[in-house]
């Protein structure tokens, strides 16, 4: 046995515990890597004791498949070097300006020709010509065509009672005298007003497809939904998502959606401005098809449908439009996409779905090259999901919108319905298209929106309020007439005068001159006739001459006449 002095002795024992220690150390190391491992096994309750422990001894894996196989998720984002950093990319790159087209811009010179933008005279004469052939057959040779002034005029009562809240309202508490609006009574009768409302058409029924569900409106909704576009350029965010529109009437492709406040109606998919909710386009929901096979990925083909034309824009929409399959065909069109998805997707990795043990503010990342997917516990808010949260309201925003001033009123007849959703979805959108033109247009005021849709009714009843022959026996409503009309020939005054004091021809007899150029050369004549001003209003007198002082209206009665030989006259 060897001998050692104390301090040999000594130097031995301090050189065995500094290899101790340096062993020691090496366990803590792995010991921490054992932690790492079983922080991560907290997150797959999949995985068995044995392939926890040898994980231990491997670096943890970056690599995750998804459910079913086809689809390799990194933990890691992709190295964005590949795809060129610091340019942007294709996806990313709008090819069209965003805001009002130069197509609007050309066309709308007051609000009334904003909101003509969206139902044109050819569109209008659709309506007018089957409204009118129904009328025909309803009421026989005691119907009388009426035109588009007349239309307009039905139109702009219906936008005014949204104006008023009175959508839910009785129509005939509307024409009331007591309960009433005056501007009704003075556009047209309670009886007329009916009577449009029950031959409303927009179609043939005769040379209807048989098996065409949407057929009763088709041609109208789809003519609507091709100007659209054309009016406006979405912005860098658009928002696809499905609206109710509310209806409790018989219809073939009627829905029941407990989550909308409405319930039961028609659904509408729509693709909007997720800043100004312009509704850029539409698609109705017409049920099954004939054949009673339900439709496979109807959500990523409505998303296709509604995004055609669109480029370098990002799509947001939930969870029954997003898959990993619309992603990257949506890459391929040069657009991007961020919405929620289930989480039974196949194209789903197990361990970012699982949030067994997950700490209530924590998330989770997974990447492709073209696809980031990330799972939250609630109380916490990626950025990806604080994009989502700002563009996802786009449609709900134009639904909250239109209810407020809907023009929509109690029918049973769902052709009609969606034709109140055509005229509620163009007042807004032309509210739009007129305040991004007219930036400063009552920027001041709360109620831009209400007052743009007065203005804009009232514009609508104007003209066939002018032209109105019969004067309404309520007193209020008739004086209503007369002040459009007394302004209305105003303008004219001076134009009627000069035409009164023109000679006649030489060619003409006395016997088929005007009696008015005869009578009175120097009294004015208007070229509308209109009732006598100083009659009672049951007398129903109708006149084209006017006072030489005061411009009123005046009959043959009221009327002092200068009497001419033929040579002087």
């Amino acid at each position: 046995m060897a001998k050692f002095t104390a301090l040999q002795a000594m130097d031995h024992i301090l050189a065995e515990g500094e290899v101790t220690e340096w062993h020691s150390d090496s366990d803590e190391v792995e010991s921490e890597e054992e932690d790492i491992v079983e922080c991560q096994s907290e997150d797959t309750d999949t995985e068995s004791e044995e392939e926890i422990t040898s994980e231990a001894v491997s670096p943890p894996a970056e690599v995750l498949q998804s459910k079913n196989g086809s689809i390799s998720w990194r933990l890691v984002p992709p190295d964005e070097t590949r795809r060129g950093a610091g340019r942007a990319v294709a996806e990313n790159i709008i090819k069209m300006t965003p805001g009002v087209t130069r197509f609007a811009i050309t066309r709308i010179s007051d609000i009334k020709t904003s909101f003509e933008q969206f139902l044109p005279s050819s569109l209008k004469k659709i309506i007018l010509d089957m409204t009118n052939l129904e009328g025909q057959k309803v009421y026989g040779d005691t119907w009388i065509d009426f035109d588009e002034g007349f239309l307009d005029a039905y139109i702009g009562i219906l936008l005014l009672a949204g104006v008023y809240r009175s959508s839910n309202e009785a129509t005939a508490s509307l024409w009331d005298t007591a309960t009433g609006r005056n501007i009704f009574r003075a556009t047209m009768s309670l009886k007329t007003f009916h009577m449009i409302s029950r031959v409303l058409r927009f179609d043939n029924r005769d040379m209807r497809a048989g098996r065409d569900k949407l057929a009763p409106i088709r041609d109208v909704w789809e003519r609507w939904v091709q100007r659209l576009p054309l009016m406006f350029n979405p912005g860098p965010e658009v928002t696809i998502d499905e609206r109710l529109v509310p209806f409790w009437g018989r219809c073939p492709f009627w829905q029941y959606m407990p989550n909308k406040p409405a319930k039961y109606g028609i659904k509408i998919w729509a693709a909007c401005d997720a800043r100004t909710s312009y509704a850029w386009n539409m698609q109705i929901y017409t049920g099954k098809p004939e054949s009673g096979i339900p439709e496979r990925n109807q959500g990523r083909r409505v998303v296709l449908d509604l995004t055609t034309g669109l480029r370098g824009h990002n799509i947001t929409c939930d969870n029954f439009f997003t898959s990993f399959d619309l992603g990257q065909e949506l890459m391929r069109r040069k657009l991007t996409m961020v919405g929620t998805i289930k989480k039974n997707k196949p194209e789903l990795p197990v361990e970012i779905v699982n949030l067994k043990n997950r700490a209530p503010l924590s998330s989770k990342s997974a990447f492709t090259d073209t696809t980031t997917i990330v799972s939250y516990c609630p109380k916490k808010n990626p950025i990806i999901i604080l994009d989502y949260n700002k563009n996802k309201g786009g449609v709900d925003s134009l639904d909250k919108l239109t209810a407020t001033y809907t023009c929509q009123h109690m029918t049973r007849r769902w052709p009609v319905v969606l034709f109140y959703n055509i005229l509620d979805v163009s007042a807004y959108n032309a509210f739009v298209l007129w305040t991004q033109i007219h930036h400063g247009w009552n920027a001041s005021k709360n109620q831009r929106r209400r007052m743009f849709l007065k203005e804009l009714g009232d514009s609508l009843i104007k003209g066939h309020i002018e032209k109105r022959e019969r004067v309404p026996q309520d007193p209020a409503a008739a004086a209503v007439v007369r002040q459009l009309q007394t302004s209305a020939s105003t303008p004219s005054t001076s134009a009627g005068r000069r035409r009164a004091s023109t000679p006649a021809s030489s060619s003409a007899s006395p016997a088929t001159a005007s009696p008015a150029a005869v009578t009175d050369p120097e009294r004015p004549v208007d070229s509308k006739r209109k009732r006598c001003q100083v009659c009672p209003s049951s007398k129903d007198r109708k006149t084209n001459a006017m006072c030489v002082k005061c411009q009123k209206y005046i009959c043959k009665e009221h009327t002092k006449n200068v009497t001419y030989c033929p040579t002087c006259t």
